[in-house]
């Protein structure tokens, strides 16, 4: 899939992506490197422990042979941790539903705003077999828009969670990995 011009590849293999992820991850995060829940350290500790996750998978886009951003997910067993640090409770239902996290998405400043998020995002998806995708979301992101922005992909909040000690409190996201055309392209 292309998306002005641009090459999705898939990843399995962290020790094959590893130092790609960190560049683009550091320079997105540049302004917040000071700040130790941001670090590359502590990103680098968090990366390679979803890396180690079952269904750990990566979507990198490129422009040529330049990187331009990610996003990378894992499943989610049923008595994950990821589930019991929920705030308010889900329905076992939700919880026992075949699932898929997104963890991370990144895009360099320079390629924003282009749809490249979402392509990124749908091709990610679009070979998962899991029914329901979950990802976090800082809802103070970009001055609440970056929340405004999964809402319109079909999310709805169902929770929040903090899941270090010194970092912010993320709104908990849910909606179908596969969503009805019209709801697909709600927003844009």
């Amino acid at each position: 899939m292309t998306a002005e011009n641009i090459e999705f590849r898939r990843a399995t293999d962290i020790d094959e992506v590893l130092s790609l992820l960190i560049d683009i991850y550091a320079t997105v995060r540049a302004d917040l490197l000071h700040d130790p829940h941001y670090s590359v350290e502590r990103y680098s500790e968090r990366l390679a422990r979803h890396a180690a996750e079952p269904g750990w998978e990566a979507i990198i886009g490129f422009d040529g042979d330049q990187a331009v951003g990610y996003a990378y997910a894992n499943t989610v067993q049923p008595h994950d941790r990821w589930w019991r640090r929920m705030s308010a409770p889900l329905p076992q239902s939700v919880m026992e539903r075949p699932t898929i996290a997104l963890k991370e998405g990144m895009l360099l400043p320079r390629w924003r705003g282009r749809g490249l998020a979402r392509a990124g995002h749908d091709e990610l998806l679009a070979t998962r077999p899991e029914e329901q995708v979950m990802l976090m979301v800082n809802p103070q992101a970009g001055g609440g828009k970056v929340k405004a922005l999964y809402e319109g992909w079909g999310y709805r909040e169902v929770s929040s969670q903090q899941p270090s000690m010194d970092g912010p409190v993320l709104t908990a996201m849910l909606r179908a990995v596969r969503q009805p055309a019209a709801s697909a392209d709600a927003g844009h």
